[in-house]
């Protein structure tokens, strides 16, 4: 095999919970890192399975320890299924998994999807649990996707991805810097549910509501956006500070939705202002955010349309993270630098993840 070459499958569960992205790409390294995106599919979970995985930290021990093997063997069934229909043998399968617990401040960060029956169930090489190395080195575990940004995306100034939760990445004085913006469709979706669809659908009904002020100066003062450098947002700050604070409003759901938004366009233009050293940067929109029609209208507006959106496949938009991950895998296989302190605050770089094969 050319060392310098290689098949992976990345795998990414996010914190939204609807479903398992699976990626096949193509890594080659010449004098730069170059990646082709050759097959992608979405498998949305079992009901009776993602509901468990939704309340996974509700679960006992055992409960939990239970679920982290069934999802391991669900997803590595999955992955076998997709090789076989495309007739491709990768050389690993990389997973992120699905976040439980995410408090670096206790030297943790959970993500499950045995390592083992996922294995198993795909008869292949298997990389996951990349996080809890940086975190044991004192890093936040997150975001790993920065280094995929810095090898495969050197030519973009922000690579901004809006999932469940919006973060950023960028060169800042040689290095590069990364950190969760604030919540996107973790916040969202709830809302649009009470109105009757999963989501927003490119933001329409946010775009009928009006801004609350008090809504949105409350989020905008929240000590989160307060905190300089590294960090990052899990579930649990969902459920005890932004939750809380939309739920004590009487703002109407649409009201709600128009709020967020014009928060989350705040919050993220601020940053790009702030960080740039370019007048018109360019931005690469990821995640289910990138088709908030309403969204990229504010942040536009924020940014008085001094900005670029940069042109990206559907392919790239949705399975960039999945991408990243089969990349992450790569590095570590090559034995390689695959988190970055400047990213995470660590004590240094470090090449995390753990092998089964």
């Amino acid at each position: 095999m050319n060392t310098d070459s290689y098949h992976m499958i990345g795998l990414m569960s996010g914190t939204s919970g609807d479903g398992l992205d699976v990626a096949y790409c193509h890594f080659e390294k010449n004098e730069n890192w170059n990646f082709e995106i050759i097959r992608t599919h979405t498998y949305p979970f079992p009901e009776v399975l993602g509901n468990r995985l939704q309340r996974s930290h509700t679960l006992s021990g055992l409960e939990l320890h239970l679920l982290d093997v069934e999802f391991g063997k669900w997803m590595g069934e999955v992955v076998h299924a997709f090789c076989k229909e495309a007739q491709i043998h990768p050389d690993a399968v990389c997973s992120h998994g699905h976040t439980v617990f995410h408090q670096p401040q206790h030297g943790l960060s959970l993500q499950i999807g045995n390592g083992y029956a996922l294995h198993q169930a795909s008869r292949l090489k298997v990389i996951n649990d990349f996080r809890m190395m940086d975190v044991q080195l004192g890093g936040q575990g997150a975001p790993l996707v920065p280094i995929g940004d810095k090898l495969l995306f050197s030519e973009i100034d922000y690579c901004l991805n809006l999932g469940g939760i919006a973060n950023i990445s960028m060169e800042h004085q040689d290095q590069r810097i990364a950190f969760d913006c604030c919540p996107f469709n973790l916040l969202l979706n709830p809302i649009a549910q009470e109105l009757g669809q999963p989501f927003d659908r490119d933001g329409v009904w946010a775009k009928e509501g009006s801004i609350n002020p008090d809504l949105l100066a409350q989020l905008n003062q929240l000590p989160f956006y307060q905190i300089q450098g590294a960090k990052s947002l899990g579930r649990e700050d969902m459920e005890n500070t932004f939750e809380p604070l939309l739920a004590a409003s009487s703002a109407s759901p649409k009201d709600k939705l128009a709020s967020l938004v014009e928060h989350y366009a705040i919050q993220i233009s601020n940053i790009i202002k702030n960080y740039s050293n370019t007048a018109s940067p360019s931005v690469l929109i990821t995640g289910g955010g990138a088709y908030h029609q309403y969204f990229i209208e504010r942040l536009d507006f924020h940014l008085s349309s001094q900005w670029n959106q940069y042109e990206a496949s559907q392919e790239l938009i949705e399975f960039k993270e999945a991408l990243i991950f089969g990349f992450l895998g790569v590095l570590k296989l090559r034995g390689e630098v695959n988190c970055l302190a400047s990213v995470t605050h660590a004590k240094m770089d470090s090449c995390g993840g753990t092998i089964y094969s």
